[in-house]
């Protein structure tokens, strides 16, 4: 063993070999205070056998036959790695048909021909010696039913044409229809099935009763090898495999059962006690077979030590099974005890160190700290103590009070004091006092609350041309008592104040700007506790009136996306982003949001992780443990977002123990004999690695018992064999493979309900009228409730009505009443008037309720009855009307009449209202008006003893309608007059001649609500000037009554823009109390569907905004109220987008052109206006006898161009053309006597145009040029 350390260090003298120190090794470090131990170290030699030689016969086999060529390496430690070789050093190549096991033997499903071409050689790699074992090569004879041939080899036939005889799928391995396999948790865990038959079978996977685990399930080896990551005990169950070929399939279960080696529930940890004290050691594990524990104190069992112990150890110590309980513990008790907990799979080893220390209490902080703290912001003013027994710790401020803690005050039991948001008023000497029984120690904090370093007056994005001035500004506020730094930093790199840059107290000033100003400038304002920084773009321009561009032009657009994103700086849970800013387009960045994908919990989703200003395009991104991470990143302007960046490489955060608490943790019972703690699990970024499980602890509330505990997966966990209702103290904690989380605070929960016991007592009713009652009672005992206390719940039912002959069904209803008092009481409302009730009433929890009470009836007073049931206008003449209607549904007392009131609603004079009181058996009524043009409003209801009831109101029709009022409104007497309704439009139906009969019945259909015509064959709509009547003939009793149309709407029209509409239409409900919906559509696969919905309150017209440009819509419009009644569909496609493009007709050097144009115009007309009057006069006979010449010369278009010699000379008397060239002309008469029409002035003067004669033979040998005339020159003009 190596001095002063505890490794030890084996050498080999001559002659020994290594096997000589295989064995268990195993550690202890002892002192005067015990003895600790370490796990055992297994140390094995690493081996490397050689293969036996063998001789290998050829392996004869029949096409199409399986094969197995085993490998039976020798055994190594480690295992060797297997693989298939051919003599030449060539891998043999695997797939579908040939494979290596898992064992390392060789498979053929079927053997091919062409398999004999070479030989097999199995070699095994001893990684850890570097050396290779390689097996006497296997050669192949493969026997063939007929010749083979080669040409017609191919890979989709490989037997050449020749008949091999197909056959079922057979496992090669494993054997038989079912095996079973061990595998231990957290392990991996392998299946393989591997089958023979013709054609090659191809295999598939699945698990009985469950769905194999998408995320932990691998398929290697063309599906015959099933890999499962990370075992668990939900793994376990039969896993069937499938072989299947076009001739048959098979199947195999293997049967897995997951063990497991012990692993930790409740490690055992260091414990201190004081003389006098007691305490416990906790060791508690879990694995299958459960282990077993097993103590150790300073190395030795510790069984072995209380039985030889005297009895005064045993009265201070007490081992039951996985706990050592300690009780008034001595000075020189300190020892170190070991917990192993074993099975068959595994063994743990912890040591945990009891001390037993007599110690007053001593402060470990600095003595005196000043701690500087920036207002509202939270502060921990910490105290670090030690003592035994340990210390009771309390805080004072400015040595007075009784202590801190509560309000904005937190202790927490590590001696720190959390002031939650501290203010002014907190600055003072905090004291923090220790005590125990053997003394006490205090240490004194100075807090100092410091105003906020902030800058006010923040830097701003600009742009400048180059060679101006720029500058930024940055003012900032702080604390007058602390000194602050402002310094400026270009591109996070600090700036060099040069000549051009001059920094003074609130501004940085940048003369004389270049392109290499340009970039980000932050202003940072650090104190010694706190510090502000806010940045701003510059953006250099070229000087336009240099470098003209349309871009200035251009309007702003969204910003192309950030470029070459890059990751560096990684770290646990942070990384570094950088990327490239994409074109602003006329608009600065203002903000980059950055976004995340994670391929584990879900793939494909991209979430936003965080976002930054527009200045930065390096960043430091929080990242969560075991998360594969994946980011991309979005510009952000004042016109929009732009398109998401090409996503970043990939980033791997490694795993950490759970970080976040489980929330929502409570505990109640589903049964009275249990209670099921549940919470909701954490979200998949919070997990923070694989495995996760959730401790559970609870205990009685109030009753110091040790707390039980339980370990689950799920987000639940159910306590059994618990008492009923009684409060739990629960508390939870989440695990993973890396280690276990915070701890939840304690949450009170409580087990399962069961029925009360006890009925409430001396039910009775007071105080009755005719639609409430007051209920009493006396209050049950609240422990016979045996659960929550939730209400008393009053089951009350109506049994008759005292009106005679009124039926009425019964029916129970309930109320429940909350209240604590001895002696409780409730209103019991929504009774009916005039009826017979019986009630009682129970206790209830929230799972049950409790026996009933005493039944107790009673009955109520009368009320004023409800509205009629229908009132009608059944028939009217000009100054009649008939009134019909029926008894109200509820009388609710003793009918004694009804009261008509009617009132005119469209005179010019104000009247005053007409009543008439009608008997009880009465339904039917005659109305004389007293003036037939007007129209009146009519309110009819019923009478009892109580008073008049709930008012059925209408207006009177036209004077040549009748309605029947089936739908109209309920009011009451406070209801006001509704508006009278719309002029109704005129409807024209096409007459038919017949000769039936005036009683001939019509078709027509009648519901209680409206009354529906039959459609004629046509129908024309006309302006709504007057409601035509339709007379029908009805099978009722009363004939040829006149039915008016219900409301309607017609006539909608749109006049669409691009973005919006113009909406009318027409209706006949009545004015201001109606309501309409604008419904748009869309075509959508044969069918029309919805996109927009508009309520409207106002009359029409109206305009509809937020539509789309060049959309064909459909529309109609329908009642609110009553939906049946719409519009018919019409079709309006909106205009297209309006793009604001320059208009040239309206730009300054346009307009100018053309004015130019026009006055060069004007110009060359009053010249060739002065020429036309002087050319009639030139000669033409000086040069008429000239010759032509003899080559004409044809353009291109067809026309003809004759060229003189001469051309260029002028004429005399010859005139010059309009582009500044002059010609001869050698015109005759005498030449163009043949062609043109030409004709003389009334001076003798010739005038006309000359045209070029078309037969050649007429003009060979004469020359001829054609003359400028001033009406030639205007006429190439136009």
């Amino acid at each position: 063993m190596q001095k002063h350390s505890g490794t030890l260090k084996i050498g080999f003298r001559p002659g020994e070999r290594p096997e000589d120190y295989e064995g268990e090794y195993q550690c202890f470090a002892s002192n005067d205070h015990g003895v600790a131990m370490s796990n055992k170290i297994l140390l094995r030699v690493s081996k490397a056998p050689l293969w036996p030689k063998e001789i290998l016969e050829p392996r004869v086999v029949t096409e199409g036959s399986p094969l197995i060529l085993p490998c039976n390496p020798p055994p190594g430690l480690p295992p060797p790695q297997i693989f298939w070789m051919d003599s030449n050093m060539n891998p043999i190549p695997q797939n579908e048909r040939v494979s290596m096991g898992q064992n390392g033997d060789l498979y053929f499903s079927n053997v091919h021909l062409q398999d004999a071409e070479r030989d097999y050689s199995c070699n095994a790699r001893f990684n850890f010696t570097h050396t290779i074992q390689q097996k006497n090569p296997f050669s192949l004879r493969v026997q063939t039913t007929e010749p083979y041939n080669d040409t017609s080899f191919n890979a989709t036939d490989p037997y050449g044409g020749r008949r091999v005889a197909e056959s079922r799928p057979s496992f090669l391995t494993p054997s038989g229809i079912q095996s079973s396999k061990m595998v231990l948790r957290d392990q991996e865990l392998l299946l393989e099935c591997i089958a023979a038959g013709l054609p090659t079978p191809s295999i598939t996977w699945f698990k009985k009763g469950a769905e194999l685990p998408a995320k932990k399930v691998k398929f290697e080896n063309n599906n015959k090898v099933l890999r499962v990551l990370s075992v668990s005990e939900e793994d376990a169950g039969d896993y069937v495999c499938t072989a299947n070929n076009n001739v048959g399939m098979i199947r195999h279960t293997i049967s897995v059962d997951v063990k497991a080696a012990p692993y930790w529930l409740d490690k055992p940890t260091n414990l201190i006690l004081a003389p006098d004290e007691g305490g416990r050691l906790v060791c508690r594990a879990n694995g299958k077979p459960k282990p077993t524990i097993q103590w150790f104190v300073d190395g030795e069992p510790l069984e072995a030590k209380i039985r030889e112990g005297s009895s005064n150890s045993v009265r201070h110590r007490e081992m039951l099974g996985d706990t050592i309980i300690f009780r008034s513990v001595e000075i020189g008790s300190s020892a170190v005890y070991q917990c192993n907990a074993s099975n068959q799979h595994g063994y743990l080893l912890a040591n945990a160190f009891v001390s037993v220390l007599d110690l007053s209490p001593m402060m470990l902080g600095p003595k005196n700290q000043l701690i500087q703290v920036i207002e509202n912001n939270r502060t921990f003013l910490d105290c670090p103590f030690f003592g035994s027994p340990l210390p009771e710790h309390r805080w004072f401020k400015n040595g007075q009070g009784s202590g801190l803690d509560g309000g904005h005050y937190r202790t927490y039991l590590n001696g720190s004091l959390e002031i939650k948001r501290t203010r002014r008023e907190d600055e003072g000497t905090y004291t923090c006092v220790a005590s125990n029984m053997l003394g006490k120690a205090e240490n004194q904090v100075h807090l100092e609350v410091k105003e906020p370093t902030r800058i006010v007056q923040a830097p701003v994005h600009q742009s400048a041309v180059r060679g101006t001035t720029a500058r930024f500004d940055c003012k900032v506020n702080s604390d007058p008592t602390l000194p602050v730094t402002v310094t400026w930093t270009k591109d996070d790199k600090p700036l060099d104040l040069r000549w051009r840059l001059k920094k003074d107290k609130d501004s940085l000033t940048i003369s004389n700007i270049n392109e290499g100003d340009a970039g980000t400038y932050t202003c940072m304002a650090k104190s010694a506790i706190d510090q502000d920084s806010v940045s701003a773009r510059l953006t250099v321009l070229e000087d336009a009136s240099l470098h003209p561009s349309l871009s200035s032009a251009l309007p702003p657009g969204r910003p192309d996306p950030p470029m070459d994103l890059d990751l560096s700086d990684p770290a646990a849970r942070s990384v570094r982003l950088t990327w490239i800013p994409g074109n602003d387009h006329n608009s600065p960045i203002t903000g980059f949001l950055v976004q995340f994908e994670e391929d584990r919990w879900e793939p494909g989703r991209w979430q936003n992780l965080t976002s930054f200003s527009g200045d930065l395009n390096s960043v430091v991104l929080q990242l969560s443990p075991y998360v594969n991470y994946q980011f991309r990143v979005i510009a952000i302007n004042s016109v929009g977002q732009s398109d998401p960046s090409q996503p970043s490489p990939r980033y791997k955060t490694s795993g950490a123990a759970p970080d976040a608490i489980p929330r929502g943790l409570r505990g109640w019972g589903t049964r009275n004999d249990n209670m099921e703690i549940t919470w909701e699990p954490l979200q998949d970024l919070e997990r923070n690695g694989p495995n996760l499980q959730y401790h559970v602890w609870w205990r009685r509330k109030d009753s110091g018992e040790q707390w039980d505990s339980g370990t689950t997966p799920s987000s639940n966990y159910v306590v059994q064999n618990t008492d009923t209702y009684v409060p739990y103290e629960i508390r939870i904690q989440a695990s993973n493979e890396f280690g276990s989380g915070p701890e939840s605070n304690v949450v009170i929960g409580y087990s399962g309900e069961d029925k009360p016991t006890e009925p409430p007592r001396q039910l009775q009713v007071s105080n009755v009228d005719s639609t409430k009652a007051q209920v009493k009672w006396k209050a049950v005992n609240m422990s016979s409730i045996r659960g929550e206390f939730k209400e008393y719940r009053l089951y009350y039912s109506r049994k008759s009505s005292l009106v005679p002959g009124l039926v009425v069904k019964e029916e129970t209803k309930n109320k429940g009443f909350y209240t604590t008092a001895d002696e409780p009481s409730g209103i019991l409302t929504g009774l009916v008037p005039f009826s017979k009730y019986k009630m009682s009433m129970v206790v209830a929890n929230n799972r049950f309720e409790g026996p009933p009470s005493n039944m107790v009836e009673f009955t109520t007073r009368e009320g004023v009855p409800d509205a009629p049931k229908f009132f009608k206008i059944n028939r009217r003449t000009l100054d009649t009307l008939y009134l019909e209607w029926d008894r109200p549904l509820e009388p609710n007392g003793i009918l004694i009449g009804y009261k008509l009131e009617y009132q005119a609603v469209n005179s010019s004079r104000p009247s005053s209202p007409t009543i008439l009181t009608i008997p009880h058996n009465v339904t039917k009524h005659t109305l004389r008006l007293p003036d037939r043009s007007t129209r009146y409003k009519l309110f009819l209801s019923a009478l009892t003893q109580q008073g008049s009831g709930e008012v059925f109101a209408e207006e009177s029709p036209h004077f040549s309608n009748e309605v029947e009022l089936t739908n109209a409104f309920v009011f009451s007497d406070f209801t006001p007059t509704p508006p009278p309704l719309a002029t109704l439009p005129s409807t024209t139906i096409a007459a038919t001649e017949s000769s039936t009969p005036a009683t001939t019945p019509l078709t027509t259909t009648t519901t209680s609500s409206t009354t529906t015509v039959a459609p004629p064959p046509t129908t024309t709509e006309a302006p709504p000037t007057t409601t035509a009547a339709v007379l029908l003939i009805s099978r009722g009793p009363n004939l040829n009554v006149l039915v008016t149309r219900g409301p309607e709407i017609w006539n909608l029209t749109v006049d669409p823009n691009s973005v919006y509409a113009n909406v009318s239409w027409r209706h006949s409900f009545p004015a201001g109390s109606s309501a309409f919906v604008l419904e748009f559509a869309l075509d959508s696969e044969k069918t029309r569907k919805v996109v927009k919905s508009v309520p409207v309150m106002q009359q029409p017209p109206v305009t509809v905004a937020d539509l789309n440009a060049s959309t064909t819509y459909h529309l109609r419009v329908y009642s609110h109220e009553l939906n049946s009644i719409s519009s018919t569909w019409v079709i309006f496609k909106t205009k297209a987008a309006y793009i604001d493009q320059v208009d040239i007709a309206t730009q300054g050097w346009f307009i100018g052109l053309m004015c130019a144009i026009a006055l060069i115009i004007l110009i060359l007309l009053i010249v060739c206006f002065i020429k036309r009057s002087r050319g009639g006069k030139y000669p033409v006979r000086d040069k008429k006898d000239l010759p032509l010449d003899p080559v004409d010369h044809k353009d291109q278009d067809g026309s003809f161009d004759y060229h003189s010699d001469e051309d260029n000379k002028p004429l005399q008397g010859s005139q010059t053309s309009l582009d500044g060239n002059v010609k001869e002309s050698d015109d005759s008469l005498v030449d163009y006597g043949d062609g043109g029409d030409g004709q003389f002035n009334e001076d003798g003067s010739f005038i006309g145009q000359y045209t070029v004669k078309k037969d050649k033979d007429e003009t060979e040998g004469n020359e001829s040029s054609e003359a400028t005339s001033p009406v030639n020159a205007i006429y190439s003009l136009a």
